[in-house]
């Protein structure tokens, strides 16, 4: 395959169904709806993670998350464990990063010859609170539901900064050097909340369109008893108050997609602009979804799609166009697809990881595999370990029962089939291919034991109490410049 230049486009918190590529009937992205036009859509892809600090580990390196044991908010990537990055700049490539990276510095080794604008774990530590794994309410939960409407944030103003300096990139700094293939990430923080989106897009939104979440009434609910206790911990819904209030929120969060998807259009203009379209391959995805709502869940941190499912577009030369492709994928493919994509060569030790290229799944090469997130942060009384099987998501909680969905005939996740008798055959299947790839209780075990010696180096956990229930005084990772992002 000849080698192109990259483009990498992440996003924050997008779920896979708020794109009108993926099906939402309201939701308007018509950037990257042209862009899986163009390429190749993956309706199975999931996040590595479904917090941002993991998630993103897993992207730099192409490890799950037990591999590379960047397991909470508070335990960020450093550099030490080299990925696709340090392979294309080993390889003499020019690889730079615009926007959030969330690692722990950029004084650390990234992957990165050059960051610009970057946006890294607060004060190179993270959100402390993580590593208390407690299921009691933060109470700075509040904001979440606070801050929604129409207006500007910081996150929307760095967000323009980060489209801005792409563009110029992309104009200035790529022609420079055209018979070198460059590799350029490009990583917007929408739509993570504060909810807060430009008022060009409210009439695009208005609150009477804006459906209710699936199985928001309390009635409605099914709560295994580890992502309830999350929810105790994240106490978001004590801060909703009524109906309106959830569509207000549901049409903010619909606003930062369109609003980010218009970022993103900006960046293909200008490399559209500079004639390098057709010697770029383009990957979009981003680091975790948003419950919004579903099932009466709001934002991450759970294993239900709207959570751990994300959008994943790949296109380019050599890549299908108009393609739609069920095969699961995640996060740690991206490492052999950024590689293939440039041109070099997988090594012994590339072909030992995970993943497997997204190009080659794309035209075909549909390996039978098991697609594998984990979750080890804030509120989880036990490891969550989740496997998609063909049609059937498992997922597996040490100490306490599994769940299990049939995700053709259930997609809502309304029916957990996790002590269904009728299931018993599927769930032993879906256990043992989940421990042919890790030992969920071994794992679970290093991740509480590394977080121990964590909390122990921050000063214990009277210090982490002491610093507030956010573990700072942020409820927003600040971005550059910034001393809030509201």
């Amino acid at each position: 395959m000849n080698p192109t230049n990259v483009l990498f486009i992440c996003s924050d918190q997008h779920a896979r169904n708020a794109l009108g590529c993926y099906g939402h009937p309201l939701v308007r992205t018509p950037n990257l709806d042209a862009l899986a036009d163009a390429g190749t859509r993956f309706t199975a892809a999931y996040s590595s993670s479904p917090i941002c600090v993991p998630a993103r580990a897993a992207i730099a390196t192409g490890r799950h998350v037990h591999q590379c044991r960047a397991w909470s908010s508070a335990e960020p990537y450093d550099g030490s464990i080299e990925g696709w990055g340090h392979r294309l700049i080993e390889a003499g490539r020019r690889v730079v990063s615009i926007g959030k990276l969330h690692y722990r510095s950029g004084e650390d080794p990234n992957g990165f010859d050059t960051e610009i604008l970057p946006m890294h774990v607060h004060a190179g530590v993270g959100w402390t609170t993580a590593l208390l794994r407690d299921t009691q309410p933060m109470g700075s939960s509040a904001d979440y539901a606070r801050d929604i409407g129409w207006g500007e944030s910081a996150y929307t103003r760095y967000d323009r900064a980060i489209g801005d300096a792409a563009c110029r990139w992309l104009r200035e700094e790529a022609p420079a050097d055209s018979a070198r293939p460059w590799v350029l990430f490009v990583s917007f923080v929408s739509p993570h909340n504060p909810m807060i989106a430009p008022p060009e897009y409210e009439s695009w939104y208005p609150r009477e369109r804006i459906g209710m979440p699936r199985a928001y009434r309390r009635e409605e609910r099914h709560r295994h008893p580890v992502p309830a206790g999350i929810e105790r911990c994240m106490d978001h819904d004590t801060y909703v108050e009524d109906d309106d209030h959830v569509r207000a929120i549901r049409a903010s969060y619909y606003g930062l997609c369109s609003f980010m998807d218009a970022e993103v259009g900006r960046v293909l203009e200008a490399l559209d602009a500079t004639g390098q379209r057709e010697r770029t391959r383009i990957l979009y995805t981003s680091d975790h979804g948003e419950m919004l709502g579903h099932l009466g869940y709001w934002a991450k941190s759970l294993m239900y799609e709207d959570s751990v499912g994300i959008p994943m577009i790949a296109a380019g030369p050599d890549i299908p166009e108009g393609a739609v492709v069920g095969t699961p994928v995640s996060h740690v493919d991206c490492h052999p697809t950024i590689l293939e994509a440039a041109g070099l060569p997988l090594r012994d030790a590339d072909a030992a990881l995970p993943g497997e290229s997204l190009i080659g799944i794309a035209k075909g090469r549909a390996p039978a595999r098991t697609v594998l997130s984990e979750y080890h942060d804030g509120g989880a009384v036990t490891g969550m370990f989740m496997i998609r099987n063909g049609r059937f998501k498992y997922v597996h909680y040490p100490g306490f029962a599994p769940e299990l969905f049939d995700c053709e005939a259930d997609p809502d996740e309304l029916h957990d089939l996790g002590t269904s008798t009728a299931h018993a055959g599927v769930r032993a299947e879906c256990e043992a291919r989940l421990r042919a790839l890790l030992d969920p209780d071994e794992v679970n075990a290093t991740a509480f034991a590394d977080q121990r010696r964590r909390l122990q180096a921050l000063g214990g956990e009277a210090a982490i109490r002491a610093q507030g229930d956010f573990g700072n005084e942020w409820a927003y990772t600040p971005p550059p410049g910034s001393i809030h992002s509201g």
